[in-house]
């Protein structure tokens, strides 16, 4: 394997990590409009994911990081190419993790509500536009000779995109909903369980008429496999939390992730912006990569940092790995005359 496959291997599993962790991130934010109650049980749910959301994003920047060093035309292209979209995700991610770190600041009704429905809001666009933006690269951009985008946000704006938001939208959901069955107790956790009832067939749905999709176009037997693994994982996510396997039940939805993300890089490979004006002028992993000595350099710091970085997060999962409940205050006994 030569360093540009094996770079383009590795900014596959960095976006595969992040989508696994930063999926249950926006689910349990989308949430919080639709399990959680109160300003109380709201609080409850994204107490769980507050020691882990901003590790979860380090592989956003890592994968980000990796592309710019590793294939600059790649980072220079789909960033000027999706650059709307790619400055609404960042809004939103900045507004989500002020709202997120700001919240518990001030006890005050109206400013939690405010912070609450920020984190809503910029939970269900960035899962959206995950989606759609990895849709996009897979279906293929107008990508001219010189590498640049030559199109329009309108041709960004298609069917097959906006059916790839809908899938990792409800995919995230569904993600974040056995996140909350596994890391809560008492009503909220059964209506996360129930939740995962109403969004599984979503899911489902939708992954599979996007797979179905995505195999005309760009199917082999390798996709096929990844298809059937997906739509496996998901039936089994269903099935195990109506039975309470919880940790199963999430283990199994993370790896639907992870198998739809693996199947979106393999259909694009060895391109990594396929054009739709001509096959010609995609970027591939050989016309984009940067020079050999750059990606051996890059290859000697992964090896040392990646195992530590990897390291440190399981570790904080570990740490914080107990369920998160509503507090429960006795109510003391009043006294009793003659007492």
């Amino acid at each position: 394997m030569q360093l540009h496959d094996l770079w383009f291997v590795l900014i596959a599993v960095l976006w595969t990590g992040y989508f696994f962790l930063e999926g249950f991130d926006f689910g349990i934010g989308i949430l919080t409009r639709v399990v959680a109650r109160d300003e109380e049980e709201r609080g409850v749910l994204l107490a769980t994911i507050g020691p882990v959301w901003d590790g979860n994003e380090v592989w956003l920047l890592t994968a980000v990081g990796a592309t710019f060093a590793a294939f600059p035309d790649w980072y220079a292209t789909l960033c000027s190419g999706f650059y709307l979209p790619m400055l609404a995700v960042v809004t939103c991610l900045i507004v989500r993790g002020v709202a997120l770190e700001y919240r518990h600041k001030r006890d005050d009704a109206p400013w939690k509500l405010a912070c609450d429905r920020a984190i809503f809001w910029s939970s269900l666009v960035c899962a959206f536009l995950w989606g759609a933006i990895f849709a996009n690269l897979v279906h293929g951009t107008p990508i001219g000779p010189d590498k640049n985008f030559t199109g329009t946000l309108l041709d960004l704006i298609g069917p097959y995109g906006l059916l790839g938001g809908l899938v990792t939208l409800c995919l995230f959901t569904l993600h974040g909903a056995l996140f909350a069955v596994l890391k809560t107790d008492g009503e909220i956790r059964e209506r996360a369980r129930w939740t995962v009832r109403r969004a599984g067939g979503f899911a489902v749905t939708l992954t599979l008429g996007f797979l179905l999709w995505t195999h005309v176009r760009d199917g082999s037997v390798a996709t096929l496999v990844l298809e059937a693994a997906v739509i496996a994982t998901l039936v089994l996510a269903v099935g195990l939390n109506e039975k309470s396997r919880d940790g199963w039940a999430f283990a199994m939805s993370g790896c639907a992730v992870a198998a739809l993300v693996t199947l979106l890089f393999l259909a694009m490979f060895p391109a990594v912006m396929p054009s739709s004006l001509d096959p010609d002028w995609s970027l591939t992993v050989t016309n984009s990569a940067a020079g050999p000595h750059t990606l051996k350099i890059l290859t000697w710091v992964a090896g040392f940092m990646t195992p530590v970085v990897m390291g440190y997060q399981a570790w904080t999962y570990w740490v914080f790995r107990k369920r998160v409940g509503l507090a429960r205050t006795p109510t003391p006994a009043l006294p009793r005359v003659g007492d």
